[in-house]
């Protein structure tokens, strides 16, 4: 019966921990294994469904969200030493939340298409890449979308998720988000709603106004592009929903925090080539990246030079990192996100 028993656990234990193997006497038990023990409930509810071992370093979460009804996939990178307490920082996807599909592997995210995971892989910081969110700006919209559904993520992302992370891979309590694209006001907007939760945040070729006539344009043709209904976020366009959620109207309210905010302009840059990251040497993505990549980076040059301005009103500090070149792509936003970890890292004390 006893050697039964030990079967049984040591099946269970490969099971859960999808292919990482099963510890041996004396060995820590494998992070999914350990994660899932760990993981206590946030107060709404919320709580982790499962988390197995997934591709290389990457332990993939279901978290259930209370707010939204529905399970949440979540990337996580875990720290260098996962048995010490560690920062964690979020990455935030772009306008289709990083996949079509509950999978990570099957979309444009911070995980397949940058080296955030060789990046990190040696540093002391748990790195957590929520998957989803296509079109929603990661807010909480006012109204359930007939295509998109009901998109609560400030609260998921600010209120439900933290507390899951920190109990599964031993948070410190210092946080720091950074976003791309759609994300770029998202990373803002979460620092607004949770004060304090964050310590730093990062914001690359996106453009932060969003109640202006042009944010709104912007935000309208972002969420029509997943065949999304803006009037179900924030309302008709003379609501007080859009200036009471644009950061450049509130961000005197995160003095204090580390911030860094990127952009190129739209000209072709080194990484804008045949042989560039994401390219393949394909002609047809090339001219994708040089047309609309190039197109959309010459716009957040413009929102990005207002939003320095606006920063130098207040006399706010922050980092303005203006690329001389460069378009809306993956290859530019890993460097971005290299450039700007060393301000995350004295931030969190990483």
């Amino acid at each position: 019966m006893r050697a039964f028993t030990v079967a049984v656990v040591s099946i269970a234990l490969l099971v859960i921990s999808h292919g990482s193997g099963v510890a041996s006497p004396g060995d820590p038990e494998p992070i999914p294994v350990r994660a899932f023990s760990a993981a206590r409930p946030a107060p709404n509810g919320s709580h982790l469904v499962a988390a197995v071992q997934g591709e290389g370093r990457v332990v993939d979460l279901t978290v259930h969200s209370a707010a939204m009804g529905r399970p949440v996939s979540v990337a996580v990178l875990p720290a260098a030493d996962p048995t010490r307490p560690a920062p964690v920082l979020y990455l935030l996807n772009g306008v289709d939340g990083g996949t079509d599909t509950p999978r990570w592997t099957d979309g444009a995210n911070w995980l397949t298409k940058t080296d955030a995971a060789q990046y990190f892989a040696d540093k002391q910081v748990t790195v957590v890449v929520p998957i989803g969110g296509q079109g929603s700006f990661y807010a909480d919209w006012r109204a359930d979308d007939p295509v998109l559904g009901r998109q609560l993520w400030t609260t998921f992302l600010t209120g439900e998720l933290p507390p899951i992370v920190d109990t599964a891979f031993g948070g410190t309590g210092a946080n720091a988000v950074a976003g791309l694209s759609m994300a770029s006001g998202a990373s803002f907007r979460l620092a607004l709603a949770a004060p304090g939760l964050y310590r730093a945040i990062g914001s690359y070729s996106g453009c932060i106004r969003t109640s202006d006539v042009r944010g709104q344009a912007i935000v309208d043709a972002v969420v029509a592009a997943r065949r999304g209904n803006a009037l179900n976020l924030w309302g008709p366009p003379t609501d007080p929903a859009w200036a009471a959620n644009d950061p450049y109207l509130h961000v005197e309210k995160l003095r204090g925090t580390t911030i860094y905010v990127s952009t190129g302009t739209g000209w072709p840059g080194p990484l804008d080539t045949l042989d560039g990251p994401g390219v393949g040497r394909n002609p047809v993505k090339l001219i994708d990246q040089l047309v609309i990549g190039g197109v959309l980076d010459a716009v957040t040059k413009v929102c990005t030079e207002q939003l320095r301005d606006r920063f130098a009103e207040l006399a706010m500090p922050a980092t303005f990192d203006f690329r001389a070149s460069g378009t809306h792509s993956w290859g530019y936003w890993q460097q971005d996100l290299h450039t700007s970890w060393p301000l995350f890292a004295a931030a969190l004390g990483a």
